[in-house]
């Protein structure tokens, strides 16, 4: 056996959370897997940011050491499952110190765009690592043979406080061009005369700087389809600059921009809200996104626009509709106390609504904090209007909705819980699991929804019955489902992730 493998498997002694109650340590691999899902890097209500940052550099290292396998695949499902970026990228540059191999099989897979690499090899120079070596070098090497014009436009600045731009990795790498197209882009990029005829978009965004003609900038923004973020830094944006951006946006900047056409008055023509709203009823222009639901609830809160509001709840709805089933009966539980403030109960009310609906109604939605309320929801209401009604209040007793499911002696198939585990009052979670399970149902399931970065747990890790889901991701509600039906836990599909 080894010693990865003994430690994962070993016992873990309880100790206390962040508010001295009871709780349990982890098994390593998911104080990993929940570390990338919920470290944001920034601040919490129980923990400082500093505190955090050196919780996550422990993790990587600790991880890359015991298994380095396992450790590329957390990452890779991080990136691409949790839709997080930093501590994928920060482990990344762990890895590639300790385990080349498995580095190289996944690099590609976490390093996505140029502002990736930028933020990785910002991180390598950080560590006192410089450049990384010979072996990040060759990947940085096979990366910057794939770029496109679009790529060299949208990033080849030091936006957002980078320390590498495209050039200086080029400049740094040397990498063999691999044609005619990407030793073009290589010269430009390295300052030199370049022959513009070959690069259309790049020749397009030139003459954008230019021209100081209206008619000849939207030809040119629509001739090289440059990126908003581009356009918007060389012009002051017209609501006619935005009408021809908005046609080439793709969908999570279309999202994130929304409030800003609105105010260039963009909307005031109907065409235009009606283009907006094909866009966002698109099923599978959505799925193909993989926009997470809670941005659409950004969109919401900024928007003034009452259309496009309307067509915002109905894209929530929309975005469930391909969840599988949930058989049985659900008990979901939200943690509404204070340490939930913001985005934490914004996003576990959608999750909680969406669970709700998902079941057809056949489910309980309690609100919870030290005491608990039934939610009331409604199948025949939007799920963002639900979701604003909702508000923190209290302590956090874990236990309480569970005791008072067992003395209205509510039988359910699962137990779903919302949280971010921080009890403060009343009776431990796992002692009230426990006797519901011994007294209304021993097969009950519960699964852990635990949206924060903590690494306290609340149920021991021998737990068979007892599922933790970190970070929230359009992931959640389909691995619920899929655990209903014999999956096996977070940690074991990322095990079983090819590469």
């Amino acid at each position: 056996m080894s010693r990865a493998k003994s430690l994962f498997d070993s016992n873990k002694r309880a100790v206390s959370n962040h508010d001295g109650y009871d709780a349990y340590v982890r098994l390593v691999e998911e104080q990993y897997i929940q570390m990338l899902m919920t470290n944001t890097m920034n601040n919490t209500f129980y923990a400082d940011e500093q505190l955090l940052m050196q919780e996550a550099a422990s993790s990587h290292q600790e991880m890359a050491e015991l298994d380095a396998d396992f450790m590329a695949r957390a990452l890779v499902y991080a990136r691409n499952e949790g839709f997080m970026r930093l501590q994928p990228l920060y482990g990344l540059a762990v890895l590639s110190r300790i385990a080349a191999e498995p580095f190289a099989q996944v690099f590609s897979h976490v390093v996505k765009t140029p502002a990736d690499l930028a933020d990785f090899l910002t991180i390598l120079r950080g560590s006192g690592r410089g450049q990384g070596g010979r072996a990040v070098k060759r990947q940085v090497s096979h990366f910057l043979n794939e770029i496109s014009e679009y790529w060299v436009i949208k990033y080849n600045g030091r936006g957002r406080g980078r320390g590498y731009s495209l050039g200086d990795m080029v400049a740094t790498t040397h990498p063999k061009p691999k044609d005619e197209k990407r030793q073009a882009l290589f010269r430009y990029l390295r300052g030199h005369e370049t022959d513009l005829t070959k690069l259309p978009q790049l020749q397009a965004l030139h003459k954008l700087k230019k021209t100081r003609n209206p008619a000849s900038q939207l030809h040119q923004i629509e001739k090289g389809k440059l990126p908003y973020s581009v356009v918007t830094s060389i012009l002051q944006p017209t609501r006619s600059v935005w009408e021809t951006l908005m046609l080439q946006m793709p969908m999570f900047a279309l999202l994130r921009h929304l409030n800003a056409m609105d105010r260039a008055g963009v909307f005031e023509k109907k065409k235009n809200v009606d283009y907006v709203t094909r866009r966002l009823n698109d099923i599978e222009a959505l799925r193909q996104s993989r926009i997470l639901p809670f941005r659409f609830v950004k969109a919401y809160e900024t928007v003034q626009h009452a259309g496009l509001r309307e067509v915002l709840q109905q894209t929530v709805e929309m975005s469930i509709h391909n969840l599988p089933p949930l058989p049985g009966r659900t008990a979901i539980f939200l943690d509404r106390s204070g340490s939930m403030q913001g985005d934490y109960l914004r996003i576990g009310s959608v999750l909680a609504l969406a669970l709700y609906k998902q079941t057809k109604g056949n489910s309980l939605f309690w609100l919870f904090d030290h005491q608990v309320e039934d939610a009331h929801p409604k199948l025949d209401e939007g799920i963002l209007a639900q979701a604003y009604r909702i508000q923190v209040k209290g302590g956090t007793d874990t236990g309480r909705p569970v005791r008072e499911l067992r003395e209205a002696e509510e039988r359910v198939d699962r137990i779903i819980m919302i949280t971010d585990e921080q009890q403060n009052e009343g009776s431990p979670f796992y002692a009230e699991l426990e006797r519901y399970r011994r007294l209304m149902n021993p097969e009950l399931q519960a699964f852990i929804v635990d949206i924060s970065p903590y690494r306290q747990a609340m149920v021991p890790p021998r737990d068979g019955q007892t599922f933790y889901i970190y970070g929230w991701s359009e992931t959640v509600l389909t691995y619920i489902a899929e655990t209903v039906t014999g999956y096996e836990t977070i940690a074991q599909r990322v095990r079983e992730m090819p590469l």
